[in-house]
């Protein structure tokens, strides 16, 4: 009898396994994918599933930057204000200050004049704290802006708002320029400041690596959502009107989270998270690769197993049921779980799923599952990377140049099993001999030290 509820559970994990595979050939076929959209969304607006937005920052940071520079990041319900001390190449970040604030919940759905004059006072309170300062010399303070909300951006320093989302709804604010909607509530306050760039989280991700290592040409966030961001050649951007920039280029936010082509490895559980999701049919790759999704398609393969054979005993299955409730950080622990008798992983299933007294056997299994999907996560991620690499003629046999590549986000930096398929995989889609030139950096803040580090290139002041 046991023998054969282990044979159906099985059964369940090597469907999974088949169907999750992700073999060399296919994750080629999912970098060529990830090029070709690239180009048709570089080519005209719209003419891609991943919008590949110009970001008009056509300069990154290389470490000469001096001076003193603020942040502002807005994408939640804090925002942050940073203030930065650059002292050219040698001494760097000479002094790095932030202080959060939490947004009175009626002024999320209020007017933008309030919210914006909320945000403002916040930022006078802390250029008031800034005491004397004699690095300033008379010049007006600037400010890089990251907002991490849908814009359509037409400058470095102004962008339309699309549409908010999470818990926003100041609708008044919809379609007006959040740059000057933010420039006018500080001149109110008094505050003497140029917002000099309106940025989002992945381009700072790619300016904070390009500000330690200027071999950074790819910024990529791998956290609760996906995307990733690149330096482009100005010239090989046909939708880009106007004359061409004077580095000659330019970032390009390429949103791939939206990604999706028929050689993904899609299968019936990640269809049902979608065909359930808030967005059915949208942020494909984001769904299969991103940590907001790992545990939930974990605990769908789980509820299956659960329903199918009685491997976990005669489990009240309400927990099983309820969406999220195995989160990446739980398969984490399960996946890293070195106790001879998995216990963490025996702990993560009662407390989480409500399954109590599971064998040795049906943990290993659990685990197994954890890692067909990571590694699965893994791999897409690194294929996406692999896509924007080729797309700009980096990691190519012979290629002499230094490509480094700039990752941020918990679950790059936290799950370490993760990391390292990421890293493998990378040196086995670019070959033994490529791969040695591409290094791969944790890099944190891109939201804040990296919307400071983006006003200090696009100062004008700057040499």
């Amino acid at each position: 009898m046991v023998a054969a509820v282990e044979a159906v559970a099985e059964q369940v994990v090597a469907q999974l396994r088949e169907a999750c595979a992700t073999p060399a050939a296919r994750l080629d076929r999912v970098a060529a994918a990830m090029e070709e959209e690239m180009r048709a969304g570089l080519r005209e607006e719209g003419g891609s599933k991943i919008k590949m937005i110009v970001s008009y920052v056509d300069n990154l940071p290389n470490g000469s930057e001096e001076g003193l520079f603020y942040a502002l990041d807005l994408g939640g319900t804090n925002f942050r204000v940073l203030r930065v001390q650059l002292a050219g190449k040698d001494k760097r970040v000479v002094k790095r200050e932030s202080r959060e604030v939490s947004i009175p919940p009626h002024l999320m759905s209020g007017s933008a004049a309030e919210l914006f004059g909320f945000i403002a006072s916040a930022v006078a309170k802390y250029v008031a704290d800034e005491g004397s300062n004699k690095v300033l010399g008379g010049k007006q303070r600037e400010l890089g802006f990251t907002f991490s909300f849908p814009v359509r951006q037409t400058s470095i320093t102004s962008g339309t708002l699309i549409k908010w989302t999470k818990a926003f709804a100041v609708d008044d604010a919809v379609g007006e320029d959040v740059v000057a909607e933010l420039q006018t509530a500080m001149e109110k306050q008094g505050v003497d400041m140029r917002v000099a760039a309106l940025i989002n989280d992945t381009v700072g991700t790619l300016a904070a690596g390009s500000y330690n290592d200027e071999d950074v040409v790819v910024g990529v966030i791998l956290g609760t959502g996906s995307n990733a961001a690149y330096l482009e050649k100005a010239s090989d951007i046909p939708k880009l009107e106007g004359e061409l920039p004077k580095s000659g280029n330019m970032v390009i936010n390429t949103e791939w989270g939206n990604f999706s082509a028929p050689c993904l490895p899609i299968t019936e559980y990640d269809e049902a998270l979608d065909e359930e999701s808030l967005n059915p049919g949208e942020q494909i790759f984001e769904k299969l690769i991103s940590g907001l999704y790992l545990g939930e398609i974990v605990r769908r393969v789980l509820l299956k197993i659960a329903t199918q054979c009685s491997v976990f005993g005669d489990v009240d299955r309400t927990k099983l049921r309820t969406h999220f409730n195995l989160r990446t950080p739980d398969i984490s622990a399960m996946h890293h779980d070195d106790t001879p008798d998995l216990r963490i992983v025996a702990e993560k299933l009662a407390i989480n799923l409500k399954i109590a007294d599971t064998t040795l056997e049906t943990r290993k299994m659990v685990v197994e599952v954890c890692d067909i999907v990571t590694r699965r996560s893994a791999r897409l991620a690194a294929a996406g990377i692999v896509g924007i690499m080729r797309k700009i003629g980096r990691g190519n046999p012979g290629d002499e140049r230094k490509t480094g590549i700039a990752i941020d986000g918990g679950l790059f930096e936290h799950y370490a099993e993760f990391r390292q398929c990421l890293e493998s995989t990378l040196a086995e889609l670019l070959g033994e001999e490529a791969s040695k030139s591409v290094s791969v950096n944790l890099t944190k803040d891109g939201s804040g030290l990296g919307a400071a580090l983006i006003a200090a290139a696009h100062s004008q002041y700057a040499k």
